[in-house]
């Protein structure tokens, strides 16, 4: 049986209730999702806690995301109804393309408004995401300063804060917030992977093992590139033997654990090329037989 992995820390608990109490006082949410894990890094409790209320989907960490499967998957959400933009966080254009989107998502609302002789009112947004999906830099680029903490870490955010953008947008800005328990087990290692779980709760090892599986299938010469490893490495090595090699070649000899986290740094900031781990036909959050 595969380890679930599971907890619920208070902080998350409190955001839950803070998003509810706070849900009246905003025209839209705009729901953010790591592009290259975009179904695990969608929160399923989400959809219980927002309700019908006008939602605007954005992936980010599009500069990290393999371009190919991040047009895949945006053609995928609009094909449930979804507005959907895709884009890297800290470009110029973010603040009109996100304003855009969210006038269109209420244009209805917004014409209602008018003729009733409502003009130029500002759009109050509810920000949401798991931990390290990129909230606060998203938020730093439409207030266009440094408002918000970021970092490469999750639990960043601990607080609710409302900021004002130049674009007339409102944005209440929430912590990063995951669910009680993962029933599959790739949904865990995806969102390990990318860093949305803080390393101290993860068997490092266990996660770089998980990245050198997909990576063999998926971008085997990067792996090749970045620690120079003979050409015929995965041929002759099995992941665990590849983990000890890549150790090797570090210069840490049998410290698998410092290359485990040496290697999930190195994916996590795009050293071993653009990368997106899940598509539509995975099934990521449906539990396979040999998982239960």
């Amino acid at each position: 049986m595969a380890q679930i992995i599971q907890w619920f820390p208070g902080h998350m608990a409190k955001a839950f209730r803070l998003m509810r109490e706070n849900l009246k006082y905003v025209d839209i949410v705009f729901e953010l999702v790591d592009a290259r894990i975009p179904v695990s890094s969608r929160n399923p409790e989400l959809d219980e806690v927002l309700g019908q209320k006008p939602r605007l989907l954005v992936m980010t960490k599009t500069d990290l995301a393999d371009p190919e499967r991040t047009k895949a998957w945006k053609k995928y959400f609009e094909a449930q109804g979804m507005e959907v933009v895709a884009l890297d966080t800290r470009g110029h254009k973010t603040p009109q393309i996100m304003t855009k989107a969210a006038r269109k998502v209420l244009a209805d609302k917004w014409a209602a408004l008018e003729e009733k002789g409502v003009k130029d009112k500002p759009i109050r947004a509810l920000v949401a995401g798991i931990p390290n999906v990129g909230k606060s830099t998203l938020l730093n680029h439409l207030v266009t300063k440094n408002v918000a903490i970021t970092g490469d870490r999750p639990g960043v955010t601990k607080k609710l804060q409302w900021l004002k953008t130049p674009t007339n947008l409102e944005l209440l800005d929430t912590p990063g917030v995951l669910w009680p328990k993962f029933e599959d087990q790739r949904v865990g290692e995806h969102l390990a992977m990318t860093g949305a779980i803080k390393d101290q709760l993860i068997n490092q090892d266990d996660i770089a093992l998980a990245t050198l599986k997909f990576m063999r299938e998926y971008n085997p010469t990067a792996i090749i590139a970045r620690y120079h490893l003979p050409e015929d490495a995965w041929e002759n090595n099995t992941d665990v033997e590849l983990l000890l090699l890549i150790t090797q070649k570090l210069g840490f000899k049998d410290d698998y654990d410092r290359a485990s986290e040496r290697l999930l740094i190195d994916l996590r900031r795009g050293k071993l090329g653009e990368y997106t781990v899940e598509m539509p036909e995975d099934n990521i959050g449906v539990v396979q037989d040999d998982q239960a």
